[in-house]
C-alpha cells in the first residue's frame, strides 16, 4: 500500500498492510522563516520515512498577527510561547479584527505548506496544524481569559466569533492549497482549563462552527485533544477521522476510544517516558501493544503529543520497528 492509501483505510477501519507510523517535533530554531521550517519537516521525513508529515508550525503562529510577541524560551519539547499577550485588559478583546490568510504568520506557514507539498518524494499525506478558536483565545489572554469568561462573557464571546471566522478562512486557505489533513489541535478540554460544563458551553460550538466549514471538502481532519482528565467523548462528538491525544497518561486506553468514537485512533507512544527516556526495547514492546490493541487497523502509532527534543534516534527507530518488524 502506499502512505495515502494506507491513512485513508485506517481511517475508514479497514483493512491495512500494517499499522500507520508518525511522530512529529518541534523545530524552535528555524519555524520562523517558511523556508526553514519546509527544509526541516522534509528533512525529518527523509530520516523516517513516515506515513504522515505533520507540520510543526510554532504553537503560537496563530496569535502572532494579534499582536501577541513570541518567543522561544527553551520548553524541552521546543515550543514557543507568548512573552506578551495580546489581550492585557477586558477591552482589548474588542480590538479582534478578522485576519487575512495570506499575509502575515498565516500567510507565513501556508507558504511554508506550499513547500512541503511541492518537496516531498511520494504520497504522504500532509496534515497541517490549526488551533480551535477557544485554544486561540487562551493564548492571546493567557491565564485571565477564565476570569473574563467568568466576569465579561460578552466580550471573549463576540471575540471568539470573530477568531473562529478567522480560523475558517485560514483553513479553508489550507485546503486551496492542497494539504490532505488538518492536525485540529484543542489544549482546552481538560480540568486544568475548564470545567466539562464551560468546555461544552465556551469550546464546543467555536470548534464544531470551524469543522462544520469542512463539509464537502476532500480534507480529513485529526483532532489532538490535549492534556490529562481530557473530556473525550464530547470531543468525540465532532464530526472528525482521527483523534490523538496522551493515551499512556490519561484515559481512555487506544482499545477503549476504539469502541466509544467511530474514526481513528491516534497514539501508542509514551513520548514523556518511554520514548524520552527508552530503552528501545520497551519502546518496541509500547508500539507492539498499541498494534496489539488496534486488532490489526484503525489505529495510527504515533506519540501522544509533540515529541521532546532529546527523544534519542535510536528510540524513534524502536518504535518504527516495533509496527514495521
Amino acid at each position: 500500500m502506499t502512505k495515502r492509501e494506507r491513512i485513508q483505510a485506517t481511517l475508514g477501519r479497514k483493512p491495512v498492510d500494517r499499522l500507520p507510523v508518525a511522530f512529529w517535533r518541534h523545530v524552535p530554531d528555524v519555524d520562523h522563516t517558511a523556508r526553514g521550517l519546509a527544509d526541516a519537516m522534509l528533512a525529518f521525513q527523509r530520516r523516517w520515512d513516515l506515513d504522515l508529515i505533520k507540520v510543526m508550525s510554532s504553537g503560537v503562529y496563530c496569535v502572532e498577527d494579534w499582536g501577541c510577541r513570541v518567543a522561544y524560551q527553551g520548553s524541552p519539547n521546543g515550543a514557543k510561547i507568548c512573552t506578551q499577550h495580546a489581550i492585557r485588559e477586558v477591552g482589548d478583546w474588542t480590538k479582534l479584527k478578522q485576519l487575512d490568510p495570506e499575509q502575515g504568520a498565516l500567510g507565513r506557514e501556508l507558504e511554508a505548506l506550499r513547500l512541503i507539498l511541492n518537496g516531498r518524494s511520494d504520497d504522504v499525506p500532509v496534515l497541517h496544524t490549526v488551533f480551535t478558536p477557544l485554544t486561540i483565545a487562551r493564548k492571546l489572554a493567557g491565564e485571565r481569559l477564565a476570569q473574563d469568561l467568568q466576569d465579561h462573557p460578552a466580550a471573549v464571546l463576540a471575540a471568539l466569533d470573530v477568531i473562529t471566522e478567522t480560523v475558517s478562512r485560514y483553513a479553508a486557505a489550507v485546503v486551496k492549497t492542497g494539504a490532505e489533513g488538518i492536525f485540529y489541535a484543542s489544549q482546552d478540554a481538560n480540568p486544568d482549563m475548564m470545567s466539562a460544563a464551560n468546555h461544552a458551553k465556551f469550546a464546543m460550538p467555536y470548534s464544531r462552527r470551524v469543522l462544520d466549514s469542512f463539509e464537502g471538502s476532500p480534507v480529513w481532519i485529526m483532532l489532538h485533544v490535549h492534556g490529562q482528565g481530557i473530556y473525550f467523548d464530547q470531543k468525540a462528538t465532532l464530526p472528525v477521522a482521527a483523534i490523538n491525544w496522551h493515551d499512556r497518561l490519561t484515559e481512555p486506553s487506544l482499545g477503549e476510544a476504539l469502541k466509544r468514537f467511530g474514526g481513528a485512533a491516534v497514539g501508542g507512544l509514551g513520548e514523556k517516558d518511554v520514548l524520552l527516556k527508552g530503552p528501545p526495547s520497551a519502546v518496541t514492546a509500547q508500539a507492539q501493544d498499541a498494534v496489539r490493541q488496534s486488532g490489526g487497523t484503525g489505529v495510527i502509532v504515533a506519540p501522544g503529543c509533540v515529541l521532546p527534543l532529546a527523544t534519542p534516534d535510536e528510540n524513534l527507530a524502536a518504535a518504527i520497528k516495533g509496527v514495521r518488524g
